[in-house]
């Protein structure tokens, strides 16, 4: 594994990025077979972008993003938000995670399960206050679940789970916030309605602090409503094989997914990835 040192940034990708990936390589060692994940990745996100990653199964996407996230360290390379290594970044709480699978406490309730990250953490990170309404609790609002504050997880669906995570994610207020398929499990029709959701509440944050999303998807159609851009991977092992941007207007709604600018995205994401047999 490659050392949890690295050399400090030039002012220029210190400046232009906010997540930088240079060489990210990731080589698993299965049955004393090397197993190569991820081959050469080299990206920059810039801040308040929105990015989409999209590709084949297993060719590497939760990986690329449990390395950007700092929750394993790659083989070769190295990444860098805000010109630190992902481990600082996460100690300083810049990052937060939400994955597929909401993962909440069944004995906490939806605020009990937002304020979890203030608690572990002392109570202090991120804290911050709003008028008569602490931050916790204007995230509830702030994702349509105020009325089931005291509600339990098992007494919610799969789609308002999904808004807790989110909701316990942004507590600690964090600049990069990183998804993993987050809506894959739930039906077509909660999936779409949590897509614009998930717009909505990122425009309100990144209005506050510039947000950055990395977010991981199977879904043409949702990365191209999301993202500023859709990086394409190729199959195992992973690597860039294109970068999509996406000129939309935001804020976006449900007739965007009807404008022939939107069906000519996906047309173009569809053919970038069959032409590199992912499709």
């Amino acid at each position: 594994m490659t050392s949890e040192h690295y050399p400090e940034p030039v002012p220029e990708q210190r400046t232009n990025s906010h997540v930088l990936i240079e060489g990210v390589g990731m080589v698993y060692e299965v049955s004393e077979r090397p197993l190569p994940a991820l081959e050469g990745i080299d990206l920059t996100v810039r801040r308040g972008e929105f990015v989409s990653v999209i590709g084949p199964s297993g060719c590497g996407k939760s990986t690329l993003l449990r390395i950007i996230g700092g929750l394993q360290s790659p083989t070769r390379g190295r990444v860098l938000i805000d010109g630190t290594p992902p481990r600082e970044a996460q100690r300083r709480k810049q990052v937060g995670v939400v994955f597929q699978d909401p993962s909440l406490l069944p004995w906490r309730s939806v605020i009990e399960n937002v304020r979890l990250p203030l608690q572990v953490n002392g109570g202090q990170a991120g804290k911050r206050t709003d008028g008569q309404r602490d931050y916790p609790e204007r995230l509830i609002e702030l994702v349509g679940l105020d009325a089931f504050r005291g509600y339990y997880p098992h007494q919610l669906s799969g789609g308002m789970q999904q808004r807790v995570a989110l909701a316990r994610c942004l507590v600690t207020s964090p600049s990069l916030l990183l998804m993993d398929e987050p809506f894959g499990s739930l039906d077509e029709i909660t999936r779409s309605a949590m897509r614009y959701e998930l717009l909505r509440v990122w425009r309100s944050e990144a209005a506050e602090r510039d947000s950055t999303v990395i977010f991981v998807t199977h879904s043409i159609t949702e990365a191209v409503l999301l993202s500023d851009r859709v990086v394409v991977m190729t199959p195992r092992p992973g690597r860039v094989a294109a970068t999509l941007e996406i000129d939309l207007p935001r804020p976006r709604d449900e007739e965007v997914e009807v404008s022939e600018s939107f069906l000519e995205y996906t047309r173009r994401l569809r053919a970038l990835l069959r032409e590199r047999s992912l499709a």
